[in-house]
């Protein structure tokens, strides 16, 4: 059998698995141990075990169950409250309002998450109720969230970007760093976006609340120092080389402790819940990151990944046009599968077209991250849809159709860090000097 219907059956085998309600871990295990078992003479069993265990007991990776804890301890604090406290009085002034609440509170909150769905909902659960109360349309307050909330994959520290880091084997802290001015770029043009529908929708933007002295917005945004401090200290320690990720990731965890505990929301209840569902969401990663690992490893057995990258690179394609067929290719992946999933299920083939092609690993970790937001809130398995569906009872394809805009910005977002490298590639360059 040719690579092309070797690789027709395990895709085939993949979808079938999958839609047969397997979990996605499990799955791509499956697949890995039909290829290695049908097309390669090494045992399955063998290659499954040392595969699986060196995943497992990667060093680098243990800086992302902090992180995913650090996000659950704060999901389950009054910081959510404080942080629309501290920044509403700021956002008056601007057209369209309280909207700019949901893109700042997401670009705050993405600082010390890393999750694009805890971002979504810990930031939802503050802001939709108060937008609601105000007047505010449902659609712009429910599409802008969808948008913003795909920051928390892109402003470090992001889970997306260790578990890249890990399969590609490029430095995290490099990850973290380029992905500051991308973060900023994306959140500005959310709020220009806000701006131009406030302007052309006049009528629909509710009128500002009563004026208050600069005295009493400095008063009210005392609320976000515990959020600003914890930033500092988790990318300080990183950007400053006093700490790696995973000691910034603990550093992270005993700071969001220390704030829970001093807002008085820390009790065993809490520490209990946060510390069940950080474990929870690890274990599925970690699931799916073994099962890649395998099936990345069986890959290399048979040769799909070179023969892959060779029948590539002689069909000429411009760096552009690659970049756009993966793109194009990641978006319909995005259909099916969850961010990370698709990350660790393709990079063992892409890495070798892209490293063929001469583009920088670093640089492509940021543009996977932000053609992974996209898939974030394209339907049907877009988690952030699924978020924003449980907490409004609207219908995906509504909630699909107000977050469009917001999916057409991250494609623009896309062709301004290609047009211009340098708002990815000159903080890492900085921090190497």
């Amino acid at each position: 059998m040719g690579d092309i219907g070797i690789t027709l059956l395990l895709v085939a085998s993949l979808f079938v698995i999958l839609g047969s309600g397997v979990w996605i871990g499990l799955t791509l295990s499956g697949v890995a141990w039909i290829g290695m078992q049908l097309f390669s003479s090494r045992p399955a069993g063998d290659a499954m075990a040392v595969s699986i265990w060196g995943s497992a007991s990667s060093w680098t990776l243990t800086a992302l169950p902090l992180f995913v804890w650090m996000g659950e301890i704060l999901f389950r604090t009054r910081l959510s409250q404080d942080m629309f406290r501290g920044l509403a009085p700021w956002m008056q002034a601007l057209p369209g309002r309280l909207l700019h609440v949901n893109v700042a509170g997401c670009a705050i909150f993405a600082a010390v998450s890393g999750s694009s769905a805890a971002t979504c909902a810990t930031i939802g659960k503050m802001s939709l109720p108060e937008l609601k109360s105000r007047g505010y349309p449902e659609g712009i307050s429910i599409g802008s969230l969808a948008g913003a909330g795909t920051l928390g994959l892109l402003i470090p520290p992001s889970i997306i970007m260790i578990v890249y880091g890990v399969t590609a084997e490029v430095s995290i802290a490099q990850l973290f760093i380029a992905g500051v001015l991308p973060g900023v770029m994306l959140a500005l043009l959310f709020s220009g976006y806000l701006m131009v529908w406030a302007w052309r929708n006049p009528a629909l933007v509710p009128p500002a609340d009563a004026p208050m002295s600069l005295g009493a917005k400095l008063k009210e945004s005392r609320h976000l120092i515990p959020v600003i401090l914890l930033i500092a200290a988790v990318l300080g320690s990183i950007y400053g080389g006093i700490a790696t990720a995973t000691e910034a990731a603990a550093i992270g965890v005993v700071g969001a402790l220390v704030i829970s505990g001093a807002q008085g929301s820390l009790n065993w209840q809490t520490f209990k819940e946060s510390l069940l569902g950080g474990t929870r969401l690890y274990c599925m990663i970690a699931l799916i990151l073994a099962g890649a690992a395998f099936l990345t490893l069986s890959m290399g057995y048979i040769g799909l990944p070179r023969h892959l990258a060779e029948w590539i690179g002689t069909l000429g394609l411009e760096p552009w046009q690659l970049l756009v067929a993966l793109a194009l290719f990641y978006i319909l992946l995005g259909c099916f599968l969850d961010g990370i999933s698709m990350v660790v299920l393709t990079m063992g083939v892409i890495l070798p077209t892209i490293q063929k092609a001469g583009i920088d690993p670093i640089w492509f970790g940021i543009f996977v991250v932000l053609v992974v937001e996209m898939a974030q809130i394209t339907p049907p398995v877009g988690f952030n849809l699924f978020v924003l569906q449980g907490m409004t009872k609207k219908e995906i394809g509504w909630i699909a159709r107000v977050t469009l805009p917001f999916f057409l910005l991250m494609i623009a977002a896309c062709a301004l860090i290609y047009w211009v490298p340098e708002i990815v590639t000159w903080l890492p360059q900085q921090m190497r000097r």
